[in-house]
């Protein structure tokens, strides 16, 4: 999993699976299995996924062409609330993007290291 800074302010944790490392097919599938991974967390709340690639299509928005698909899993690791700013920084989501031979899933640092920790442990065991 690598670090990076997108637009030269927001820090993301990404990989990039080939679709030959992965037991999944689709989008859906990888959403599916991240559900699952949250549903049996007793702190992670699942929210909702969100189809990013159906939206921009329907507000005929810009969509790069090697992606082939574009969803997000949202959910909250809401533990404490030890002040207001926390909010702005709730809910968690992950993005899974498809692309003709892998797939890349991301998503943004938190605030809390054991969110970040549990977060790019869900995704990497998406290949075991």
């Amino acid at each position: 999993m690598k670090q990076k800074v997108f637009k030269e302010k927001y820090h993301i944790f990404e990989i990039e699976f080939s679709k030959s490392e992965l037991n999944y097919t689709t989008v859906d599938e990888i959403i599916d299995a991240l559900k699952k991974r949250i549903d049996a967390n007793d702190v992670i709340a699942y929210i909702a996924t969100f189809n990013q690639y159906e939206h921009t299509v329907n507000i005929k928005g810009e969509i790069n062409p090697i992606i082939k698909d574009a969803k997000n899993i949202v959910f909250c690791f809401g533990k404490e609330i030890p002040t207001s700013e926390v909010l702005a920084v709730r809910p968690r989501s992950i993005g899974v993007v498809e692309l003709e031979k892998s797939f890349i899933v991301n998503f943004l640092e938190a605030p809390n290291e054991q969110a970040n920790v549990t977060m790019e442990n869900m995704i990497k065991s998406l290949k075991d």
